[in-house]
């Protein structure tokens, strides 16, 4: 072999090992970032615990899904460490209808819901057949209904049934004339009806109607509709990444001030 020929070998071997050395460092880097997914009602709380992560050496990225289906199929199928956008009774039955190997790794904090109207000044002053978003999911569907019932506008045949659907409805006096759609949709859709159950964080990023002027809210805290960090059931939280994450969601009063200016009226603040 002539010099020459060992000389371009030599570069080529070279260049090799580079590419080799830079990807295997590309994949490193990519192995220590922790990926939550999120719905975009969470982002700015989120994004402050992330601010705060990268001062301790937190590397966080969040991927922002626009239903509520696709972050459990993405943490199902391994391409996302975590997500955060969902309560416990939701997952449940995520789990249940999806096949999903998944579980609550912790928990943060919940919001009341509440029953809002850009038309009416009170409860009272709706209409016979007046029309009322409600999400389509069965869990959410649930809880809107016994909000409803709660504010003594229907009364469901089993007063306790946490998945009542329209059929449950024993006595409905307005005759409310329900439209069912995407929980997140219900927020902009208090602009077309007559009265939405919705959240303040999707208020808050809808910008139809100020969350703190609900015609009805929750009276009762129920930690079962807090918010979780979900992962899937075999995870490992290397180097505690996502444990300390969480911490930090959890403990920073940063991260707390937006959740008040965010959900205004949240119940629930585990480790405050």
């Amino acid at each position: 072999m002539t010099n020459k020929k060992i000389f371009i070998s030599l570069g080529i071997f070279v260049v090799l090992v580079a590419g080799l050395f830079i990807w295997n460092k590309q994949r490193h880097a990519q192995s220590d970032e922790l990926v939550i997914g999120i719905t975009p009602a969470f982002t700015p709380i989120l994004q402050v615990a992330v601010a705060q992560a990268e001062k301790q050496g937190i590397h966080v990225k969040l991927v922002e899904f626009s239903d509520w289906k696709m972050p459990n199929i993405a943490l199902n199928n391994g391409d996302i460490d975590a997500n955060f956008f969902q309560h416990q009774p939701f997952l449940n039955n995520a789990i249940k209808e999806g096949g999903y190997y998944l579980k609550i790794f912790a928990v943060g904090a919940a919001a009341r819901v509440g029953l809002y109207s850009k038309k009416y000044q009170s409860l009272e002053a709706l209409p016979q057949k007046a029309r009322v978003a409600i999400p389509n999911d069965p869990v959410n569907e649930g809880r809107a209904l016994l909000l409803l019932q709660e504010a003594k506008l229907i009364q469901l045949k089993d007063p306790n049934n946490h998945f009542a659907t329209l059929q449950d409805i024993a006595s409905n006096p307005k005759n409310l004339q329900f439209i069912e759609m995407e929980g997140p949709q219900t927020a902009r859709a208090v602009d077309d009806v007559d009265l939405a159950f919705t959240y303040p964080q999707y208020l808050k990023l809808a910008k139809t109607i100020d969350p703190q002027k609900a015609l009805y809210l929750n009276k009762d805290e129920d930690k079962r509709y807090a918010i979780v960090f979900a992962v899937k059931e075999n995870y490992q939280d290397e180097h505690d990444k996502l444990r300390r994450f969480v911490e930090i969601y959890q403990h920073s009063p940063e991260v707390k001030a937006v959740l008040d200016e965010q959900l205004g009226n949240a119940l629930w603040y585990p480790g405050w």
